[in-house]
């Protein structure tokens, strides 16, 4: 007996973020976003972008070993951007799925750009546990 042939437009879901000191958080959010649809795009913050963001000795971990652990974890696609938000990216990915983090708006712009051509913005449970920041902070103690 023969497989059946998947009919049909596979989703793909697209989430971003730093992923910095890859922790449960990160991979709850990851699991969540992956169980949205069949192809997962990650936007990740390059080392510029996060040393803008989150200041002077981040990210502790660079940009080429984040994006060797996303794909690890299961990406399609990582895409490593400069900006302070994803939007380029999204624009140029077109995700049937956008998710954002529970600490973060669905009042943003990528969701607005993805429900106006009839994509989903889902904003992922709160996954409380761990932080970035507060693993650093354990580890200066």
């Amino acid at each position: 007996m023969q497989n059946p042939v998947m009919v049909g437009k596979m989703t793909t879901v697209f989430v971003n973020g730093c992923f910095d000191l890859l922790h449960v958080g990160h991979v709850r959010l990851l699991h969540f976003a992956l169980d949205q649809g069949d192809r997962l795009i990650v936007g990740l913050n390059s080392d510029a972008s996060v040393r803008a963001a989150k200041g002077q000795g981040r990210p502790i971990v660079p940009e080429s070993e984040r994006l060797q652990m996303l794909y690890a974890f299961g990406a399609d696609e990582v895409v490593i951007y400069d900006d302070r938000t994803p939007f380029s990216v999204v624009v140029s990915r077109r995700p049937d799925v956008l998710v954002v983090g529970h600490d973060h708006s669905l009042a943003c712009r990528s969701c607005d750009y993805v429900r106006d051509y009839g994509g989903q913005a889902l904003q992922a449970p709160e996954l409380s546990g761990v932080s970035t920041t507060e693993l650093i902070e354990r580890a200066r103690e």
